[in-house]
C-alpha cells in the first residue's frame, strides 16, 4: 500500500513510474489489515503530524478519485468504542456508556474513544487496490516479478536501476517499500533491519445495525486476556483481528499462513464480544506481517550515502492510517528534494544506522 501511494502521488506530477509486485498488489499486510484510521492517536509522538496529515488526505482522496476515477474503498467516518467482555463474569456495573444492540450480554461500553470526527475506516484491500489503478491512470507501470538486486553507477556512489527476475531495469531513483520484506533489501543497501509481527485475522459476514469500530478487553474462560479489534465494514462484513507472534518471516509472502487454533480462538473471543457476530459465517481467515522497527518508528527518507534510493517501510499497525501523506512526502522529497507537508527528520534512516 505504501508502494502504491508513493506511485499515485509520483505520477499525479508526471513522473515515469514502475512499481514492481512479487504476488499481488494488496497481498499480504496491505489487504489483510483492518483499515482503521484515527487522527490524534498518535498524540505526543513522532508519528503525530504524519499520521493528522494522512487521516485528512484519506477524507480528501475517498472524495476525489470516487469523482474523478470513480474508485471507491468503502470509506467512512465511524465512531469508536472501548469495550469490556468477560465470559464467566458479568461486567454490566462497571459499564459507562449504553452499549450497542449486537453487543453480547457480557459486554460493556467503557468508554467512546472516537468520534466521526476523528476516527474512520476503509476495506484496505479495495484501498490499495484503488491507489494502484489511480497510479496507473495517472501513467504510472504495473510489473510482476521478484526485485533480485540493485544496480549502481561505476563508482558506486548512485543507484541505477533494480533487477527484476534477471533483467536489468533503469532508474533514476528507486524506492524500498517492501513492508518487513525490506529486511532483504539490507543485502543490497545500507538499510536498518525491517522485522515482521505476525497478526491474526478473520472476515465475517455480519452488518451491525450500529456500525462501531471496538477496541476489547476479553477474560476468557480460560483466564486468559485477549485484547481484539472489531471493524464493521460498508461491503456488509465485518474484521477481527489479534493474537500477535514472533514467528519468523517467510522468503516468500505467498507462504504466510495462520498458526494452528488462530481462527478458532478469534471466533471465541468474537463470541464473547457478540453471540450473533460469532455464529456468522466466516468468509476468511488470514494471516499477516506487519513492519517494525528496533525504535517502533518508520523509516522514511533517503538511504544513506546512496544518491538516487529511498526508503518507505515501518510503519507497524499505523501503516494504512499513514500510507497516503508518506506517498505525499515521498513524492516531494524524490521531485523538490526536501519536504512541505510532513517533516520526515524522525524517520531518517540515518538514526539507526
Amino acid at each position: 500500500m505504501i508502494g502504491a501511494c508513493i506511485a499515485y502521488y509520483l505520477a499525479v506530477h508526471g513522473l515515469e513510474t514502475t512499481v514492481i509486485e512479487r504476488t499481488g498488489v494488496a497481498n499480504a499486510s496491505s489487504g489483510k489489515s483492518g483499515g482503521f484510521l484515527a487522527l490524534d492517536w498518535c498524540r505526543g509522538t513522532p508519528v503525530d503530524r504524519l499520521a493528522r496529515r494522512s487521516f485528512a488526505l484519506h477524507a480528501e482522496l475517498a472524495a476525489t478519485l470516487k469523482t474523478d476515477l470513480g474508485l471507491d474503498w468503502g470509506y467512512r467516518p465511524i465512531e469508536t468504542l472501548s469495550i469490556l467482555a468477560s465470559q464467566p463474569r458479568d461486567l454490566h456495573p462497571l459499564a459507562h456508556h449504553a452499549s450497542p444492540a449486537w453487543l453480547g450480554p457480557s459486554t460493556a461500553v467503557h468508554a467512546r474513544i472516537g468520534d466521526k470526527r476523528t476516527t474512520a475506516q476503509l476495506d484496505p484491500f479495495q484501498f490499495t487496490q484503488c491507489m494502484m489503478a489511480a497510479a496507473q491512470a495517472y501513467g504510472a507501470q504495473l510489473r510482476m516479478g521478484t526485485v533480485e538486486g540493485v544496480t549502481f553507477s561505476s563508482d558506486g556512489d548512485r543507484v541505477t536501476g533494480v533487477l527484476v527476475d534477471g533483467e536489468a531495469l533503469t532508474a533514476d531513483n528507486i524506492v524500498i517499500a517492501l513492508g518487513p520484506w525490506s529486511i532483504l533489501a539490507c543485502n543490497w543497501l545500507p538499510l536498518p533491519r525491517v522485522y515482521g509481527l505476525k497478526g491474526h485475522s478473520l472476515i465475517l459476514r455480519f452488518e451491525p445495525a450500529e456500525p462501531y469500530a471496538l477496541f476489547a478487553e476479553l477474560e476468557m474462560d480460560d483466564g486468559q486476556i485477549e485484547t481484539p479489534e472489531v471493524v464493521p465494514r460498508l461491503d456488509g462484513t465485518t474484521y477481527i483481528c489479534g493474537l500477535s507472534d514472533t514467528k519468523p518471516l517467510p522468503i516468500d509472502p505467498a507462504h504466510v499462513t495462520l498458526e494452528p487454533g488462530a481462527a478458532d480462538r478469534l471466533r471465541a473471543m468474537a463470541t464473547t464480544i457478540s453471540p450473533a457476530l460469532g455464529a456468522s459465517e466466516v468468509l476468511a481467515e488470514q494471516a499477516c506481517y506487519r513492519p517494525i522497527t528496533t525504535d517502533g518508528l518508520p523509516l522514511i527518507g533517503r538511504i544513506p550515502g546512496v544518491a538516487g534510493a529511498y526508503v518507505a517501510t515501518g510503519h507497524s499497525v499505523w501503516g494504512m492510517l499513514n500510507g497516503p501523506a508518506t506517498g505525499e512526502a515521498m513524492a516531494e522529497l524524490i521531485i523538490d528534494g526536501k519536504t512541505s507537508t510532513v517533516d520526515l527528520a524522525p524517520f531518517d534512516p540515518q538514526r539507526l544506522l
